[in-house]
């Protein structure tokens, strides 16, 4: 028997999980092409680009589109599934030769496609997850997500501040707490300063043109900002699709824009699109206040530091971007810290229910 040469499958992908990604992988391998349909209601807080992305990603090889569906489902209604039916066919208009589901209705669903049914692993016996599971417990549902879920879900904390000021001690500080959990917080990730990465090749390169260039000599252009916010992004997407429920930043890119008002003065509209792409979801800021100031080779601006706290305060607050102040020594600062991730992770991620079936 021939392969179908469309196939269908069909979805909330609210969000999507292992078994979805089961599905899709397994109604992939049995049609010549298949289309994934994203249902969407309006009342759920996932956005459907955003499921669409993700899937995307995740199965490059399929065509993934959308359709808003505000019906309640309803099996018994002739009228409802009606309504359903003129939504995914408006979406999907061409013919349908296989409809694959996961799902007892799946058998009526292709007969009204006038297409052949094909269950995929019904009792969830392969992967005992539901897109309902995930969205009571995220964290408890980590292993059954997929790089670019993690990324679309992960908690984001940033840690930002002035020179010399332990940015770097409390993100890497904070990520090890974490991983001391075990379990799927084992993976939590820290992600680098690219910054610095960018400050320390700029002051080789000028030494070897200088051999004895030292910090000070180092230059830096507008231009260049956008080119550090735009990798500070990669790297943290990066880190998002590897690690566990909250990743810890070490700087990002709306801190890239006051560093641009350090070295260069003024903002810069280039780095501001970077700044808004990523959802942070909680900012530390580091006082400056009781830090005694170490010069390691890449750092002259101990006499700015309260101005830098100052505009990371002012930005923080203009922008409306959560935040808390640490202060004190590093375990005190450590604590805070914790506290106030413990705090975002106990608020969870707050999924909008699905609309309700009618009983």
């Amino acid at each position: 028997m021939s392969r179908p040469e469309h196939g269908l499958v069909l979805g909330k992908f609210y969000p999507p999980h292992a078994g979805h990604h089961h599905l899709i992988r397994t109604a992939e391998a049995g049609c010549e092409r298949l289309t994934v349909l994203v249902s969407h209601a309006t009342v759920e807080s996932i956005p459907m680009e955003a499921r669409m992305a993700w899937l995307q990603e995740a199965h490059p090889g399929v065509r993934v589109i959308g359709a808003v569906d505000d019906v309640h489902m309803d099996l018994h209604s002739e009228e409802v599934w009606n309504a359903h039916m003129a939504v995914f066919k408006a979406a999907v208009p061409e013919r349908v030769d296989a409809v694959f589901t996961s799902e007892s209705y799946g058998e009526e669903l292709a007969r009204r496609f006038g297409a052949v049914h094909v269950e995929v692993d019904l009792d969830r016996a392969r992967f005992p997850v539901s897109g309902t599971k995930v969205r009571e417990d995220p964290a408890g549902c980590w292993e059954y997500l997929e790089g670019p879920v993690r990324a679309g879900l992960a908690l984001r904390v940033v840690a930002v501040g002035a020179e010399s000021t332990g940015t770097t001690t409390v993100a890497e500080d904070l990520a090890a707490h974490y991983r001391g959990r075990g379990g799927v917080w084992a993976a939590t990730r820290c992600v680098p300063e690219y910054g610095r990465a960018f400050s320390e090749e700029r002051l080789r390169a000028l030494r070897r043109e200088r051999p004895g260039a030292v910090w000070a000599d180092v230059r830096f252009a507008t231009e260049d900002f956008p080119v550090i916010a735009e990798r500070q992004n990669a790297l943290e997407e990066a880190a998002a699709r590897e690690g566990g429920p909250v990743l810890f930043c070490d700087t990002d890119a709306f801190a890239t824009a006051v560093w641009h008002e350090r070295y260069v003065g003024g903002r810069n509209p280039g780095v501001e699109p970077f700044a808004a792409a990523l959802r942070h979801d909680l900012y530390l800021l580091a006082d400056h206040e009781g830090v005694p100031f170490e010069d390691d080779g890449l750092r002259d601006g101990e006499g700015l530091r309260p101005w830098m706290t100052g505009r990371f305060e002012q930005e923080l607050e203009r922008t409306g971007r959560p935040y808390v102040m640490l202060r004190g020594p590093r375990e005190a600062r450590l604590a805070q810290a914790v506290a106030a991730v413990d705090e975002l992770i106990g608020r969870g991620w707050r999924f909008a229910a699905p609309l309700p079936e009618y009983r």
